[in-house]
């Protein structure tokens, strides 16, 4: 099994590569490949089971839009075929069909996902979280410019019950394609929420008995429910 990182080098803020390190924890025997900006990712010739994005600056989406923009057709037929992909913080907008900014340009994103996010950079948003994802809940954090508006409906992968969605207005936070889960939240989202680890595992058909830390991740797991609730 292969799990690789797009461009760790500037993916990397919020705490967010906690997500590939706890991976590892779970993961021993899997192979972990991390892409820097200047190389061809490994799944353009390997078989790869999940591909992961954290949260990188504005300057940085654009030029990991540049580097994948001669794949589109091979991400395209990853997403249809149910591979795995979890793109944390505004990792998601590049998949995305543009980035607009303030003066009403905008950048052209890989046009994966229909949505388009709206950048704002003099007014931060940032917020705890807590939704709903099938019969599990999920908690994090929020700290970002942009807020994003979907193309059409259906495409949640989290309902909101505190906290904004895509944007202040939505109810559902995240896109879910298949087996493509973009989400704001920070965290690292995969230590903060077990439950949503074990899922993610029994995606990839390797869930274990049990979780790295599983016992202090559950207690500080029901500690922030707790405050929410």
């Amino acid at each position: 099994m292969i799990v690789e990182t797009l461009y760790p080098e500037y993916a990397n803020l919020y705490g967010d590569p906690g997500n590939i390190r706890y991976l590892k924890k779970c993961l021993p025997e899997a192979e972990f490949v991390d892409t820097p900006m200047h190389a061809e990712p490994a799944f353009v010739t390997r078989d790869v089971a999940l591909v992961y994005m954290g949260p990188m600056t504005e300057s940085a989406q654009e030029k990991a839009i540049h580097r994948l923009r001669p794949y589109v057709d091979r991400l395209r037929e990853m997403i249809e075929q149910g591979v795995v992909f979890l793109m944390t913080g505004n990792a998601m907008e590049v998949f995305g069909e543009a980035i607009e900014n303030e003066d009403g340009s905008h950048i052209e994103g890989l046009g994966l996902l229909p949505i388009i996010a709206k950048r704002d950079m003099m007014h931060r948003y940032a917020d705890v979280f807590k939704g709903q994802f099938g019969d599990t809940e999920i908690v994090g954090f929020k700290t970002q410019f942009t807020m994003a508006t979907p193309l059409r409906e259906g495409l949640p992968f989290i309902r909101v019950e505190q906290g904004a969605g895509l944007n202040r207005q939505l109810k559902g936070e995240g896109v879910r394609m298949h087996n493509f889960f973009g989400t704001y939240l920070l965290g690292p989202m995969l230590i903060m929420n077990p439950p949503f680890t074990r899922y993610l595992l029994r995606l990839l058909g390797a869930e274990p008995e049990e979780l790295p830390f599983e016992a202090e991740a559950m207690e500080a797991y029901r500690r922030r429910l707790a405050d929410f609730h």
